[in-house]
């Protein structure tokens, strides 16, 4: 049985179709507001729309003196209103947020949700430092096929920490500190989650991976994994001072991921995160009979939230 026959219309989704919006239409999300910064410009990669997610009592919380802790979410077009994405299909954050920090247990929360760059969002999402652990022959090729011959992603992290982090900052009243940012998306999404807080952990405090795809490409393998674990045993962020997530289903795409996801919790591990005692710093879950989709991930959603914000 060949790969595509095993995962199906997910694997195109995820790696060769990106989660287009089919209109640029405002989301409308059943709690809060949406703020787009649209075309935001950027000195590093191209200029992409980014909506900014402000609970429904933003104004009285900003009237207290309050400051926001702020999530970064790649893939922002899909975070909130289903009616306007490709698949009709949606992350529903508004409704996570909102629930968690009406029953006290986040504290007030804005969401950036960064949209993805369509064609180029498997060259903004791959780490580029993963290049440097692979064989060049096996470089070469997904350099010139997967990422259409312009690795991106250290870019992109630039675009975020350089650029839009001081706007949203100097716009909004939030916690500017690694302590109070996070930053979160869902395969691809979720190996840049990661890396960026990896590559800036004195940005970001902590970090999600949901149905994270370590295996890189469009296939089991061996040598983009093995890039990704060199990676992360010299570079793991600080377990005493930031927190990870990583997740997968069973089903679709996420079938695949189990091999791999064991192995990076062991390095996390190795790197001293843990999920025991009163503090834990390491969450690792398998939501088994879910797959590679929003729905999915919008039906677990709170748990990496909680574990990421919560108080």
């Amino acid at each position: 049985m060949n790969l595509f026959k095993r995962v199906g219309l997910c694997w195109i989704t995820a790696l060769f179709i990106s989660p287009l919006v089919l209109s640029q239409e405002l989301p409308q999300p059943e709690f809060g507001r949406i703020e787009r910064l649209a075309s935001f410009p950027s000195q590093h990669v191209n200029a992409r729309h980014v909506d900014v997610w402000l609970p429904a009592n933003f104004e009285a919380i900003k009237a207290s003196g309050q400051r926001f802790r702020v999530i970064y979410m790649h893939d922002g077009q899909m975070l909130f209103d289903a009616r306007t994405t490709w698949n009709k299909q949606a992350w529903h954050v508004d409704r996570s947020i909102t629930r968690l920090m009406n029953s006290g247990q986040i504290t007030p929360t804005l969401v950036v949700g960064v949209w993805n760059n369509d064609k180029f969002r498997h060259s903004e999402y791959f780490p580029q430092k993963f290049l440097q652990h692979m064989l060049p022959e096996s470089r070469a090729q997904l350099v010139q096929k997967g990422l259409q011959g312009k690795p991106q992603s250290d870019a992109y992290l630039r675009f975020l920490v350089q650029e839009l982090k001081p706007a949203i900052d100097a716009r909004y009243p939030t916690n500017t500190d690694a302590s109070h940012t996070a930053i979160m998306g869902s395969s691809m999404g979720g190996l840049i989650s990661v890396y960026a807080m990896n590559e800036y952990p004195q940005v970001f405090g902590a970090a999600a991976g949901l149905s994270t795809h370590w295996i890189g490409g469009h296939s089991p393998n061996a040598h983009m994994p093995l890039a990704a674990y060199i990676y992360l045993r010299d570079q793991l962020a600080d377990p005493r001072t930031h927190k990870l997530y990583q997740d997968h289903g069973t089903t679709e795409l996420d079938a695949l991921y189990a091999p791999y996801q064991v192995f990076v919790d062991q390095l996390a591990r190795d790197r001293g995160y843990t999920d025991q005692g009163v503090n834990p710093n390491f969450m690792t879950r398998v939501f088994v009979g879910t797959g590679h989709n929003e729905r999915a991930w919008a039906d677990r959603l709170e748990i990496p939230l909680l574990f990421l914000l919560g108080k």
